[in-house]
């Protein structure tokens, strides 16, 4: 081999096709998202303590609970999109993480004793008194965390995407999803029990305790990007050492192209319909169990808390599983079914049935589905949008999704009170009217993946087809590029 021949041989060879930099590189990403979605529901097992404790009602709950969706419904998220596609991974996966703790300071701030009867707090409950000051802050400060949560989260969509690109995609992300999902299954572990640490139950020693977290992943996001940094560069000497043009540059325009895509709505509509009945679900999913099977609110969150334990159990394996043979259209259009089995359930028959089995058995099932459509939505992604403005593709997809999440927590509580008319004990609520409102979304979010299906077939999207090519693909690829 001569000596030209062997440098261009290492300048190919890239930090990510070491798996040891690519796994590495996932770890640092995802545990900022860990911590994250430890935070968005650090206060979901405390829904009765904090109506006790902080005299919020289930409407200024809920209220507080789609807040964090508020500012990217209005435009922020394609805003993020934007910044993404423009500044890289680094320099927004650093903002959204700052933005994260900043908003989480803020939320802490609402609920803590240093709030609670200042000046502050008793001109905040003095107009729209439907929401205590503390509530409205809250809402502002989880408004803020959600801008960056959202940002985070489309950031770290194309990371992957990034480095992950021609390996294991879809298993990257699977493993990614389910790392959160472990988040949310280890807040409503720990949240009921950190909230009696200090001999009295208290909503404040949890969220302070994610707070730091939020800092945590912080760091760990900026030592991801010294990693990123030097994947650019060896992108860079390879594209010279090749003679290669530059990656055409993303351009506003191509906002207009992705919202004029058939394919982006259908795939958009399907997401907003489907997590709409999961993640507003998981605010009001410890009280729906507290009620309907008269526990109390730590035995209520441990049996929740296997939800994403399923979840995170086997998005990954889907993910491995579609990264070699594919199916994704059919994926989404199975977990859509299971969500649909499971909200009938909490609905009509567990009411009929207050069995802690038939509870379990739900939950762990309403897991399986969320496994299903998350590790097949997002790899779609990158099959369906160029690289170049996947990050904005990401974003208005999120946007969409936003619109539901901010939307539906406060249906529902709104839902909750006048389906209990004179209802004041937060234990004594009837949640099947709700849990119908949930199953109609999932049977909306059904037709939808039919229609995707249907699509798919029509122009070969691709989505059905594995993410890994074969040998043979790559070899008649190749031979292409030297003809």
């Amino acid at each position: 081999m001569s000596i030209k021949n062997s440098t261009n041989e290492q300048v190919r060879q890239l930090l990510n096709d070491h798996a040891w930099a690519r796994w590495t590189a996932l770890i640092l990403v995802a545990s900022m998202m860990f911590f994250a979605y430890m935070f968005v529901d650090v206060m979901s097992p405390l829904q009765s303590l904090v109506e006790k404790q902080l005299g919020w009602s289930p409407e200024a709950f809920g209220y507080y609970a789609g807040a964090e969706y508020i500012l990217n419904v209005f435009g922020f998220l394609i805003i993020a999109g934007i910044i993404l596609d423009k500044m890289g991974v680094r320099f927004t996966g650093v903002l959204s993480a700052s933005v994260m703790f900043v908003g989480a300071c803020i939320k802490l701030y609402a609920i803590s004793d240093l709030f609670a009867g200042s000046a502050f707090d008793l001109w905040l409950g003095s107009w729209w008194t439907e929401m205590p000051g503390s509530a409205k802050l809250a809402a502002l400060g989880f408004m803020i965390f959600g801008c960056g949560c959202e940002m985070a989260g489309i950031t770290v969509s194309k990371t992957l995407a990034k480095w992950f690109e021609g390996h294991e995609m879809a298993l990257a992300m699977g493993l990614e999803m389910a790392l959160a999902r472990v988040g949310v299954f280890a807040i409503f572990t720990a949240s009921p029990r950190i909230a009696g640490w200090f001999g009295r139950e208290s909503v404040v020693t949890p969220v302070a305790f994610c707070t730091v977290l939020l800092l945590i992943g912080l760091i760990s996001y900026i030592v991801f990007t010294f990693m990123d940094t030097r994947l650019d560069n060896e992108l860079k000497a390879r594209n010279e050492a090749d003679n290669a043009p530059s990656e055409d540059e993303f351009k506003l325009s191509d906002v207009g192209f992705i919202l004029r895509s058939k394919l982006f709505w259908v795939i958009a509509m399907l997401c907003v319909l489907y997590y709409s009945a999961i993640f507003p679900f998981q605010r009001y999913a410890t009280n729906m169990l507290q009620c309907t099977l008269h526990m109390s609110a730590q035995s209520a969150a441990d049996i929740f808390r296997w939800f994403p334990i399923g979840a995170a159990a086997l998005t990954p394996l889907l993910g491995y599983a579609l990264d070699r043979f594919g199916k994704g259209a059919s994926m989404l259009i199975a977990g859509a079914i299971l969500m649909i089995a499971c909200h009938l359930t909490f609905a009509l028959v567990l009411p009929a049935y207050p069995e802690q089995w038939l509870a379990f058995t739900a939950i762990i099932v309403l897991g399986i589905s969320f496994s299903l459509v998350p590790a097949a939505l997002w790899p779609s992604v990158p099959k369906i949008m160029d690289a170049r403005f996947l990050g904005s593709a990401y974003s208005l997809i999120f946007w969409v999704q936003n619109i539901g999440l901010a939307l539906f927590p406060i249906l529902i509580g709104k839902v909750l009170v006048m389906s209990n008319p004179g209802i004041e004990d937060p234990l004594q609520y009837n949640y099947t009217v709700p849990m119908l409102l949930f199953a109609s979304l999932g049977v909306l979010a059904l037709l939808f993946g039919f229609w995707l299906l249907a699509l798919n077939h029509r122009h070969h999207y691709g989505l059905q087809e594995p993410n890994i090519k074969s040998t043979q693909a790559l070899e008649a690829e190749l031979s292409e590029g030297d003809a």
